[in-house]
């Protein structure tokens, strides 16, 4: 059996090429690309990286297709070119060595954030702030330029996504398939957002000391990033933990009463 990676943490070139065809179907049959939208990249090496090809439906790639590049962004071997696209890629892998695959898409809910200029940051759920953590976003850049590399320099250190703004989103970890699940959770998570924003029209987020405890089971699993996603204290809403009714009403009371032991006091001198 041919091992995913090797002692120090990179793909095989046979692991990672199937794998970005992999990953690449998927993001495919998500609907987070389409036509030849995308690219993926793996890191097989302390310099080196697989990436897909440009022009290529990420639907439709076999492992030849794929290009090896160093992180310089020259080709080291491939009939293919690679996307432009692929220079903030290597901004990842060169702002942060712990990263070993990167994944760009544009899934449709998460995009139309990017696209409103909205980050995501709402702690609603705790899959969301343990796996994800909150979600920047990159002021716009023209695709393929120097531009897009140097608008998400600022959060490759310290987050595990980011949102480009009218463009798509880009996600990142310690191996293909973190990177991916990102992109997943990324898509989820921007869904639930619109739905209880928008739909239903309620949120009901998440206080200071729930997200203090998912912040410490998130340094148990080995996440380092994502950022803390705001919080209200729960101390600062009176009614919190009480039947709301019987709160207002409570508070009705001291409040007549205090009135009440006032005006007695005006009418004694």
């Amino acid at each position: 059996m041919v091992k995913m990676v090797d002692n120090n943490g990179y793909y095989s070139d046979f692991e990672a090429k199937k794998w970005i065809c992999e990953i690449g179907r998927r993001v495919y049959n998500k609907n987070f690309v389409a036509a030849n939208d995308g690219n993926i990249t793996v890191k097989c090496g302390p310099n080196t990286i697989w990436a897909t090809p440009t022009g290529v439906s990420k639907g439709f790639m076999t492992p030849d297709m794929m290009v090896k590049m160093d992180l310089q962004g020259n080709v080291i071997s491939g009939k293919h070119k690679p996307s432009s696209e692929v220079k903030m890629h290597l901004r990842v892998y060169n702002e942060n060595p712990e990263v070993k695959a990167v994944v760009h898409a544009h899934p449709p809910v998460a995009t139309s954030y990017a696209i409103a200029g909205i980050s995501l940051e709402k702690p609603v759920t705790a899959e969301a702030v343990v796996l994800l953590g909150t979600v920047p976003i990159a002021p716009y850049a023209t695709p393929g330029t120097q531009e897009v590399p140097d608008s998400i320099a600022p959060f490759c250190k310290n987050y595990n996504a980011v949102l480009l703004a009218n463009h798509g989103a880009l996600t990142w970890g310690r191996d293909i398939i973190e990177a991916y699940f990102r992109m997943e959770s990324l898509e989820h998570y921007a869904l639930m957002l619109m739905y209880s924003n928008n739909i239903i029209n309620k949120v009901n987020e998440l206080n200071c000391n729930q997200i203090d405890t998912l912040m410490g089971l998130r340094e148990k699993l080995g996440i380092k990033t994502g950022g803390v996603p705001p919080c209200k204290d729960e101390t600062t809403n009176p009614l919190k933990g009480k039947n709301e009714l019987q709160a207002k009403e409570e508070l009705i009371e001291t409040i007549v009463r205090k009135v009440t032991e006032k005006v007695l006091e005006n009418m004694k001198r």
